[in-house]
Order: structure tokens, then sequence, then C-alpha cells
């Protein structure tokens, strides 16, 4: 069996990760995959950390397409191959016309949760403009919501399931940028990358509208180092690239911004 108690000292999402460790032990015990529900990129972040080490079982994370933030994980033993194909998941369209009465992804959400569906069955919500948006949720999920989701904030909608050929994934818009830094404060380097003054950045850490790594930092003066992804709300990530010292003994730091 797993070591329980040594794996989750530290940890920061404890109840989460200590009901994924009961999945990765039936993993063990039954000689079988078996899967989470959708996790949110912290925990996804946590557990990946915990269980990558350990040699008793296999973990692959996905969520129907390469940059999906919430995925499930798949688990099984080392010596049982573990493909995406073995992550059940459903894709369904939620059409309507929202030209006139436009929905945010916090409002396809809302509406979805409204029907008693709980977070934890619910992917990614890709935003489709004025027609509507496409969600990925678990299977089980799927006749009850095309038959329940019928309204989103006053527009009536359809819910029905598609094909994955259908899912309307645009690539992320990236621009890569250099800039050089005093200090690899959060702050500085942020308002860079995002072009905002840095004292709105600091009203934006403040606000906890601003993760790194997933997880929320509230203090301008973190510092952040290469390999960190930085996310500010509404304004898309930031990656940290190569980090040189000048002869003036200051960071010249690669970032690249996806929206």
């Amino acid at each position: 069996m797993l070591p329980r108690e040594e794996l989750l000292k530290k940890v920061e999402n404890r109840e989460e990760i200590a009901r994924i460790l009961d999945i990765a032990e039936q993993a063990i015990k039954t000689w079988e995959i078996v899967l989470t529900d959708f996790l949110s990129p912290p925990v996804m972040l946590e557990v990946q950390g915990i269980l990558s080490n350990l040699t008793e079982i296999h973990i692959l994370p996905w969520g129907g397409y390469p940059q999906a933030e919430r995925q499930r994980l798949g688990i099984s033993r080392p010596d049982i191959p573990l493909e995406q194909s073995h992550i059940e998941l459903a894709a369904l369209d939620i059409a309507g016309n929202f030209l006139f009465d436009t929905a945010t992804h916090r409002d396809f959400l809302g509406s979805i949760l409204g029907t008693g569906i709980v977070r934890e069955k619910i992917g990614d919500i890709i935003v489709l403009g004025e027609r509507g948006a496409q969600v990925i949720v678990i299977p089980e999920m799927v006749s009850f919501l095309e038959t329940s989701l019928t309204q989103v904030r006053s527009v009536p909608v359809k819910t029905r399931q598609i094909d994955w050929s259908e899912l309307k994934i645009r690539p992320p818009k990236k621009k890569e940028m250099t800039t050089v830094e005093a200090s690899m404060r959060l702050d500085a380097i942020a308002s860079a990358g995002f072009g905002m003054s840095r004292s709105k950045m600091a009203t934006a850490i403040s606000a906890g509208d601003v993760r790194v790594n997933w997880k929320e930092v509230t203090q301008a003066s973190y510092n952040v180092k290469a390999g960190d992804l930085v996310s500010v709300r509404g304004k898309g990530r930031l990656e940290i690239g190569d980090v040189n010292v000048t002869k003036k003994q200051r960071y010249r730091i690669n970032l690249v911004r996806y929206k």
C-alpha cells in the first residue's frame, strides 16, 4: 500500500489528494485503470508531483485537447497500458443566439452547475461568442445535460453531444519578448509581460487575481524563476523563459505570453 501519511505531509490540497490516493490504491488492488473526476490545475500540479515518483503506479492526465486546463487523471499499475483513449470524456455543444445577450465563461458554468451537477464533473468550457459554447464533461453527464440545460442567461439553448472533430479549439496566440529588470520580483516581470503598469499589477496581485504555477500569490515582492507560469485573471498566461544576468547585474528575461 502507498505511504499515505508521508505523501500527505505538507500538501496544500489535502482533502483532494487523499481522495486521489484512495483511487490510486484501488488501481493497485484491482489491476484496473481507474479515473479521477476533473481536477483543477493546482490540484493536478500537486498530485503529479506526488504520484510521478511512485514506482507502484503509472499516471496520465487528459482533458480532451492538449491545452486543456481541467483534466482527468488516469491511474494504473505500470505494467498495464494507459493511453488517452482510456480516459473517458464527452463533448457537448451549447447552441443559442447570444448576439444581444452575451454570455461569459462564468455564465455558462453557472447555468451548468444550476442543473445540479458538481464542478468536478465538468472540464473546460470553450466560449464561442454569439453562437454559444462547448463543454467537456464526464460521459455519464451527457444525457442529463441534454435534457436539463435549456437556458443560459435569458437565451434558450439546445445542448447536444458532438464528435471530437467538431470541437472548436483555437491555438492560443503567442507573443515572445525580452525584458531587463533589476530583480525577479513578480510585479516587475508580470507588468512587463502583460503590458500593465507596475502599480496596477501590484493591485491585481494583492487582490488575488494572479497565480504562479496555478497557486495564488498575493505578495508583489514574490520572486519568480525560469520555468514558472504566471497567470492573471482575464489577461492570459506568461511563461518565464531563460534568465541571464547582465554585466550590470540586471536580469535579462525571455518571456512568452499566451492570450
